[in-house]
């Protein structure tokens, strides 16, 4: 099985540039929209065994788990963050899949 990712240097200076003004302008609100700009960038760049790999998610989805994952954190006084890192990886693979 062979891994290939095809994204350059300006892809990913421009994805990022985007996702920080994204962030910056609203103040943090808007994180996990820019988290999915870069999660797409990343992942849409990403072939296995030639067959290309797809980001699916949205910012919207993601926002929705975001304030419950945060929330938990801040009543557990932090220790729920490792979980949140946890929680967060499950569901970037989960919306991730092959292009047919």
């Amino acid at each position: 099985m062979k891994s290939r990712f095809e994204g350059n240097i300006l892809g990913f200076i421009g994805v990022n540039i985007l996702a920080a003004i994204i962030i910056f302008f609203t103040i943090g609100i808007a994180t996990p929209w820019a988290m999915c700009i870069k999660y797409r960038w990343e992942i849409d760049n990403t072939t296995i065994d030639g067959k290309r790999l797809q980001f699916v998610g949205s910012g919207t989805d993601l926002f929705v788990h975001y304030i419950k994952w945060w929330i938990l954190t801040i009543i557990t006084f932090g220790i729920y963050g490792f979980w949140l890192y946890i929680n967060l990886i499950k569901w970037r693979v989960e919306n991730t899949e092959f292009i047919n």
